[in-house]
């Protein structure tokens, strides 16, 4: 295995954490950022009080609100967000240049032989960590390895406001028994199949070969075993591309037919436009990208090849998924996927 240096930097409840820095008064509190009840919200993010009560992020607002009733629940501020993640990333490039983002709230960061904190990659964890409490304002936890994978896992570990290292020489028993809701890429159907198997921990994968996961699970299977066994050579990537922009609107009331569907595009299709609008010129689009979601929570996709889009595009997108279900809709998104701007060539004389 490369001896690597990964730190993965997780802020804690990052949301919330802001609010709270914010205002003090909500400190000791249950807090949870996301919509409105009423209006069919969902919670983007609690705090650990909120936790305790079975809040969690992705939630319903309204489930929310039922299992705690005390839950003080706040609209995002965005802007605040962006701040605070920038301030957080110019942290990071005190230490390394090789910084691979996540999200707002998270990144891996390759720290292999760098000279600060005498080499030490958990020294370096530790004073990223105390310099976006001092400076930010926030707590994050942190996850020390030799690869992408493990260095996930790790920072949740001791969260929050805490750190775990896994060692080479740690990696095999850490990996060993990890429940397979763990593995990258493994969600909850995948799970579930899992279990079917027999397969609840790394250890019971490991007693099947590459081939014997390939004919369960396809080209995953490979990956599986990879993972399994501790191995994961992704590289940290610096320079992480946009692939698509999208928007989307949950509504308050099912849209009952196509026509109610196609009603509700101009706002959203005006919307990515103005995203478009401040995306970099090294992008073109490539696809336009239509989501529909059914009040039954089922959903459909569907793209299309262009270079500009327009509003007719995404009606013809509307229709054709809404007669694939036939069922009130609760979602719609509109979007487009992007792809690099091949560089334009000088033509040649002859």
């Amino acid at each position: 295995m490369s001896q690597r240096k990964i730190i993965h930097i997780d802020c804690d409840c990052f949301y919330a954490s802001i609010e709270m820095r914010d205002d003090p008064t909500l400190v000791g509190k249950p807090v949870a950022v996301g919509g409105q009840p009423d209006r069919r919200g969902v919670i983007a993010t609690c705090n650990y009080e909120a936790r305790k009560f079975g809040v969690r992020s992705a939630m319903a607002s309204s489930r929310a609100v039922k299992l705690c009733p005390p839950l003080i629940l706040l609209p995002p501020r965005f802007e605040q967000y962006r701040e605070a993640s920038c301030q957080i990333h110019r942290i990071y490039e005190r230490y390394t240049d090789k910084i691979e983002p996540l999200s707002l709230d998270e990144a891996y960061l390759d720290v292999t032989g760098l000279p600060h904190c005498q080499g030490s990659a958990t020294r370096i964890a530790q004073a990223i960590r105390e310099q976006i409490r001092a400076e930010v304002g926030i707590t994050a936890s942190a996850g020390i390895a030799p690869n992408k994978f493990i260095a996930k896992i790790a920072s949740d570990w001791n969260k929050p406001n805490g750190q775990f290292v896994v060692k080479p020489a740690m990696v095999d028993e850490f990996v060993r028994v990890l429940p397979v809701g763990k593995l990258f890429g493994v969600g909850k159907v995948t799970e579930a199949r899992m279990h079917k198997l027999g397969l609840f921990t790394c250890e019971d994968v490991r007693g099947l070969t590459p081939a014997e996961l390939s004919h369960h699970f396809g080209s995953f299977g490979e990956r599986l075993w990879q993972l399994a066994h501790g191995i994961d050579h992704r590289e940290v990537e610096s320079d992480s591309r946009r692939k698509s922009l999208s928007v989307e609107n949950t509504y308050v009331d099912d849209l009952p037919t196509a026509a109610a569907c196609c009603a509700e595009l101009p706002a959203l299709y005006d919307d990515m436009v103005r995203r478009l609008a401040r995306v970099d010129a090294s992008y073109r689009i490539s696809k336009a990208y239509f989501k529909m979601k059914f009040a039954d929570f089922t959903q459909t996709t569907m793209e299309c090849p262009l270079l500009e889009p327009t509003l007719a595009i995404y009606e013809q997108l509307c229709e054709r998924c809404f007669e694939r279900g036939g069922k009130p809709v609760r979602l719609l998104g509109v979007g487009v996927r992007l792809v690099d701007r091949e560089p334009e060539l000088q033509p040649s004389l002859f």
